[in-house]
Parts: C-alpha cells; structure tokens; sequence
C-alpha cells in the first residue's frame, strides 16, 4: 500500500509540474495533501492491526508415559457363548478403567490402585470374539472380563499356541510315505501279474531300487 501512495504521489506531482490552469494546480495540490497525509496514516494503522506476541516465560510439560505392572495371573471358565476371566484385584475405580477389545485380542488397564497402574492384556485369543459385546466387571476384590465368543463352542485353550494348530508334516517330509502308499493302493487293486510286479518293487524300494524297478510301467 506504501508503494502505492508513492506512485500515485510521483504522478500527480509531474502533472503539477506541466499543469497550467489555477483551477488543475488547485486540485491537483489538494490531492497531493491528502494522498501524504494517508501515506503516514497507512504504516501506523496496519502495525495496530497485527498483533504483538505476548511471551509467558512458561513451557507447557509434556505428559509422561504411565507404567503398568502387568497382571499375569488369572482364572478362567467357559460356556457354550462366554469366556469369564477372573483377575484378583482390590480398590478398583470403575470409572479409571481403560478397555479395548479386538477380536482377536484384548487389553484392560486399571489406573491409580494405591498409587499404580496395572494391566491384564492377552495379545491373541485362541479363538475370535465380538469386541462390542464384550465388558469388564468389577467387585470389592475381583475384576471379571468377559469375552463373548464370535462362534458358539469349547475353546480348549485361552492363549493362541502355534503348536496347537500346527498341522504334523512329518509324513509329508518323507517322500517315500508317498511312494508306499501308492504301491500298496495298486497292489490291492491290480490282478496277480501287478501285484508280483508290485511285491518286487515294494521290496526293492526297501533297497533303493524303486525306480529302477518300476521302470516300464504307468
């Protein structure tokens, strides 16, 4: 805007400096006033306009993290819909409970028990549940979480364990599990010529000679 009145005012100064009539001298001299006077005006008003940052002196301190001890003993039963898992734990506040519920997972932490913060979490359920249906109680000395079940049934363990649901490759790992396997569906299925063709084979695979053996035939 500053630069703006100082263009303006170097215009109408050289049209002052060429005009001739007492009437344009007139005028033009009146504008020129008023355009100097806004020219001062214009600085002030616009530094009134931004505000001056007001410095406190303080910094604002940044929430710690809260440490949780880590309640790993528990019990728990079943029906055919629910699992109940009971926590012993006294001077719970209902109301200082944080929950979170995955359907395959769980993790419940009770804040300022005496001074600390505890916490009862399972990473990954045996099975899957319905993390809107599920809820924490809590009694005078006991906390009990319930998981409702996603498909009606017995879980015959609470933590996932990969061992459990780990499928035995034992027999896959041999080949030739698969080799006597066929040899004996063959045996039983084909006439006297196979089954001696078979026999021989099924001795020599117990000697290294299966292919050897088998050459010849499908």
């Amino acid at each position: 805007m500053a630069e703006d009145f100082a263009l303006d005012l170097e215009e109408l100064r050289r049209l002052q400096c060429i005009a001739k009539r007492p009437r344009i001298l007139s005028l033009l001299s009146s504008e020129i006033h008023n355009l100097e006077k806004l020219s001062k005006e214009a600085p002030a008003a616009t530094s009134s306009r931004i505000p001056t940052p007001i410095s406190t002196g303080t910094k604002v301190p940044s929430t710690p993290a809260l440490n949780y001890a880590t309640l790993g003993s528990f019990s728990w039963d079943q029906d055919n819909d629910k699992v109940k898992i009971y926590v012993s734990l006294e001077g719970v506040d209902e109301h200082k409970i944080e929950s979170e519920f995955k359907p395959m997972s769980f993790d419940v932490k009770f804040h300022d028990i005496q001074g600390k913060n505890y916490r009862s979490a399972i990473p990954k359920l045996n099975q899957e549940i319905v993390p809107e249906k599920c809820k924490v109680l809590v009694k005078p000395s006991r906390v009990t979480i319930i998981l409702v079940k996603a498909s009606k049934g017995n879980w015959q363990d609470l933590k996932f364990k990969e061992d459990t649901l780990k499928p035995n490759l034992d027999k896959e790992k041999d080949p030739m599990a698969g080799i006597m396997g066929l040899m004996k569906n063959m045996y039983e299925e084909g006439d006297e010529e196979m089954k001696r063709t078979i026999a021989k084979a099924w001795t020599d695979a117990r000697s290294g000679k299966t292919a050897d053996s088998l050459k010849g035939y499908p």
